[in-house]
């Protein structure tokens, strides 16, 4: 997220700069990525953010989705542009028989691309998996990897599965 100067695309199930699964007492903030996000909109970074939203999202993903949107009234103007932060929620819809189906009808990504950079993990965009568990990322420059995770990405975020958070 740092090298990045046009734009952030990240696509994950999970978004939330904490740990969930430690415990009520035990949870705490992890602020890792959250930060880099906010980092990257005050340099004049375009951030989109499409998180998946299902019977499984945790409540309290969408006031920290929301205190993303709310800094983008005091980016500042950077090089004639000023950063951003969008947030999408995609949502598949289900009918009753698809419905008791466990752990189906979500998009379950986790990936981020830059206009020069795609990642690529196992991990949900939450604290505990970067702190309690091992996952796999790969990182790659390569200009039609980039091109078409990037096309992934905007046919979701475009798609009628994603709604803008209120």
């Amino acid at each position: 997220m740092e090298d990045a100067h046009r734009f952030i695309h990240i696509a994950v199930m999970d978004y939330l700069p904490s740990t969930i699964y430690m415990g009520s007492n035990n949870n705490t903030y992890w602020s890792k990525l959250d930060d880099a996000i906010r980092s990257a909109a005050y340099r004049g970074v375009t951030v989109r953010m499409l998180i998946s939203h299902w019977n499984h999202s945790k409540p309290q993903m969408k006031p920290f989705l929301r205190s993303l949107l709310d800094i983008n009234k005091a980016l500042p103007k950077r090089h004639n542009r000023t950063g951003s932060i969008e947030v999408k929620l995609f949502e598949l819809p289900s009918d009753e028989r698809q419905k008791m189906i466990t752990f189906a009808r979500v998009n379950h990504n986790k990936y981020m691309v830059t206009e020069r950079i795609a990642y690529v993990g196992t991990s949900n965009w939450v604290g505990d998996y970067f702190i309690t568990t091992a996952g796999v990322g790969m990182s790659l420059i390569a200009e039609d990897v980039v091109n078409s995770l990037n096309a992934v990405f905007l046919r979701d975020w475009y798609s009628q599965y994603a709604h803008s958070l209120t």
